[in-house]
């Protein structure tokens, strides 16, 4: 299929619409507004259903009984609204409900929000973070695929980037795999037959058939999440074998790090980089591997340090940490500040490495 210039919001919602999603709800904040807006153009002329919610709140718990169900939902905001959908999400993750929540951030200071989560239980969200539009879309429908797959929420972590920038992309259809059938699906076949569904946290299940229990649900919630976290780590990494230096960054900052260890190589440093692809969960193995032997490990993100927790936890070393980060936000306060920007990065390295 050929390429076709579009701006990331746009991209997005498309791939979402190839996924199979039918219904989306969303409540306008920036930069999340543009893909809502996509959305509202695009689905309702895919056949599904678009929403303009009067707040985030109703527009999760509108998402989360559309993927009740069974439909492919999902929804969004930018890290202020997806904090008002936490309780929700985390009903979602406890009673096991999968639709998308988009997060195009305004920053990188949800990566607690996104990996530790608000709400109340022992559950997780699978977090991805692609660092470019094109990844973005693959991201999108992988992500459909993995809520279906573990009856789970999942996140997209974007940003303004991800979402405004305009670059060429291809739009189709992915097969990540077959997925098991949505017979818990509350589409009202089981009514009046004494097998009716509900999908409630508790899992009492009916008088009749009192199910099993909360606390029995509640560890096989927990022992889901164990087994998501050791098949779905996603990373990558370059030039990690033989160097000092490796640096640490996710989403969109890592494409600039990319770049900015790429020239450093070719001055003779040896340094690599290495990038968790899913948040959560982390790539801490991969990490710890990636990071054995070397004599620094520089973690950039833009927020006070907060992936910096997980690597400390995961590095081989965690005393060979260092954060070369910060805090940095447009005077709008709707975008990256100057710290994303390759020479500031680069003198952050530099220094460090001195």
């Amino acid at each position: 299929m050929a390429l076709e210039l579009l701006e990331g919001s746009t991209a997005i919602a498309r791939s979402a619409i190839a996924a199979g999603c039918a219904f989306f709800a969303g409540y306008p904040m920036s930069p999340f507004t543009g893909l809502l807006e996509s959305m509202s153009r695009e689905l309702p002329a895919a056949g599904g259903v678009c929403l303009n919610a009067e707040s985030e709140i109703e527009g999760v718990n509108m998402t989360l009984g559309a993927a009740a169900a069974g439909a492919r939902a999902a929804t969004g905001s930018c890290g202020q609204g997806i904090a008002l959908m936490q309780e929700a999400i985390a009903e979602a993750a406890l009673n096991q409900t999968p639709f998308v929540v988009f997060n195009m951030a305004r920053n990188q200071q949800d990566y607690f929000q996104a990996t530790r989560g608000g709400g109340w239980g022992d559950y997780r969200t699978i977090t991805l973070a692609p660092k470019d539009v094109p990844e973005a879309v693959e991201h999108t429908q992988l992500l459909f695929h993995l809520a279906d797959k573990h009856r789970a929420p999942v996140v997209l972590y974007g940003d303004p980037l991800l979402a405004q920038t305009r670059v060429g992309v291809s739009i189709e259809a992915r097969d990540f795999g077959p997925l098991p059938p949505k017979d818990w699906a509350l589409d009202g076949t089981g009514g009046g037959t004494g097998r009716s569904r509900q999908v409630w946290t508790w899992a009492m299940g009916k008088a009749t058939d009192p199910g099993p229990g909360p606390d029995r649900h509640w560890r096989s919630i927990a022992e889901k999440f164990d087994a998501i976290a050791a098949v779905e780590a996603r990373h990558e990494q370059a030039y990690v074998e033989g160097a000092d230096t490796v640096v640490v960054s996710f989403g969109s900052a890592a494409k600039f790090v990319e770049h900015v260890v790429d020239e450093l190589r070719v001055e003779g440093h040896r340094i690599g980089w290495f990038r968790p692809v899913t948040l959560w969960p982390f790539p801490g193995a991969a990490l710890a591997e990636a990071t054995r032997g070397v004599r620094r490990v520089l973690v950039f993100e833009l927020n006070a340090g907060q992936m910096l927790d997980d690597i400390r936890i995961h590095a081989a070393d965690r005393d060979a940490v260092r954060f070369v980060g910060g805090v940095s936000i447009s005077e709008s306060g709707l975008a990256y500040g100057e710290l994303m920007d390759a020479p500031v990065i680069r003198t952050r390295i530099l220094e460090a490495l001195a």
